[in-house]
């Protein structure tokens, strides 16, 4: 995968509309300001086409499979017409099974509950923790960080070279990594892995709000995404791929939906046929308004561009990155290197700063929204801060284990919605921040740094 850096102003669309583009937040310093949210890559803003097509349907709200009333066949026919949309927007085969989760998380763990017995896992340790750690009852190999992506593959198949040849296996890999937001090479990584018998699950949740993911071109056993990344509300995931370890595997939940038939036994016990299909793993009544949302979002997407989006995207992370540039004490974190391909994902330090302090000053005094912390990476954060001291702020210094320096950084992150000033205002008070320090005092509540009153 690569992502063109050059955008003619021509193909530049304009952002999205999105839930909370208009809202004002008050500032410490006085005044309101519009809420600039650069924190995508937690929970994107829903979008105003995906909001105004679920307020249209929650009037025909009704119970799913098997009701006989008229609304109970309506929310059934929405529900599977929604997973034909996202297998279609995922470009599955046409055997892949696709599942309705509740999120990344949930897909991955329901995954790791279907791997088939003595099977070996291999993840990178610069994996979201969603993707590092449900592998935990499974043979799992943790890779150590590359610097290169061709580092990255060669250390997988160098993994893979070394397993035992006969058992199961299986990768799990980010296509874009939720700290630096840079591209991993997930075609080359899928290669690799079916050339030496193993199957790879592509953590897509902050790849596919970005680009065009197609299962079928990068040749991936299964992709996992989250709706909220997606531009859908909260609450909806999932799991597409093939078909075989999902319809061989216990359900992931026990309970309607997921059984065929049940009788007893005269033992007293029961019998349970469960569905070979996709509610094999959908037990209890499905999330209708989660996977329309999710459906919705793959086609405004679709409906956009992808190439125009894109060149929008690209247009802003130059916008970031230049004006980061221009201030020395703020260095970008990256693995493979400052012109490495990314998603509209950054995320730094400040000489002189604790992260937590910074963020907290950028909402207070400048009405932006960023994240700061570990990320739900800490392996990945601890490889690249570990041997670059911060000097602590005299404010939200995060708890360290003893003998362990505090460690945290800042992310900045945008997408679709994003409007230029929000990225400019941004780069201004990065700017003033360091120059000229923050206007207001601060402490620490509750492990946060937060303005003093």
């Amino acid at each position: 995968m690569s992502v063109s850096t050059a955008a003619s102003a021509q193909t530049i669309c304009t952002p999205l509309p999105v839930l909370g583009r208009d809202v004002t937040v008050p500032l410490v310093t006085g005044g309101e300001v519009t809420y600039a949210a650069l924190d995508y890559a937690a929970s994107a803003p829903a979008l105003q086409r995906v909001w105004d097509d679920v307020a249209a349907y929650a009037p025909y709200y009704g119970s799913v499979h098997r009701g006989a009333g008229y609304l109970s066949q309506l929310s059934t026919d929405l529900f599977e017409n929604a997973r034909r949309t996202v297998a279609e927007f995922l470009d599955c085969r046409p055997d892949d099974q696709l599942v309705f989760t509740r999120s990344t998380t949930d897909s991955l763990n329901l995954l790791a509950a279907a791997l088939p017995a003595d099977c070996q896992v291999f993840v990178f340790e610069t994996e979201h923790h969603a993707s590092l750690l449900p592998w935990q009852d499974a043979r799992v190999s943790y890779l150590d960080a590359p610097r290169t992506p061709q580092a990255a593959v060669r250390t997988l198949e160098r993994a893979l070279a070394d397993r035992d040849p006969y058992g199961p296996a299986l990768v799990c890999v980010t296509g874009a990594s939720n700290v630096t937001g840079e591209l991993w090479p997930v075609r080359e990584l899928a290669a690799a892995a079916h050339a030496h018998g193993a199957r790879i699950v592509l953590d897509a949740a902050q790849l596919a709000p970005h680009h065009p993911v197609s299962v079928r071109d990068l040749d991936v056993d299964w992709i996992a995404f989250s709706g909220h990344k997606l531009y859908a509300p909260f609450g909806s995931g999932v799991l597409a791929g093939r078909a075989d370890w999902l319809r061989e595997a216990e359900p992931y939940l026990a309970g309607g939906g997921a059984s065929r038939k049940v009788t007893r036994r005269e033992d007293g016990g029961v019998d349970v046929q469960w569905h070979e299909s996709a509610a094999r793993h959908e037990a209890g009544s499905p999330n209708v308004i989660g996977a329309y949302a999710i459906a919705s979002a793959c086609k405004a997407l679709t409906e956009a561009g992808f190439d125009s989006l894109l060149a929008r995207e690209n247009h802003l992370i130059e916008k970031v990155c230049a004006g980061l540039a221009e201030v020395p004490e703020v260095r970008i974190l990256s693995l493979f290197g400052d012109d490495a391909p990314r998603v509209g994902v950054i995320s730094f330090v400040v000489d002189g700063w604790n992260s937590s302090h910074f963020a907290a000053a950028l909402s207070a005094e400048y009405g932006i929204g960023v994240r700061d912390g570990l990320f739900c990476a800490h392996p990945l954060l601890r490889t690249l801060l570990g041997s670059d001291p911060q000097t602590q702020g005299e404010c939200g210094a995060p708890e360290a284990a003893p003998g362990e320096k505090s460690l945290n950084a800042i992310r900045v992150s945008f997408g679709a919605g994003t409007p230029d000033e929000h990225v400019e205002r941004f780069v201004t008070a990065v700017r003033e921040l360091v120059t000229d320090g923050a206007q207001w005092n601060y402490r620490t509540e509750d492990g946060r740094c937060v303005p003093a009153v």
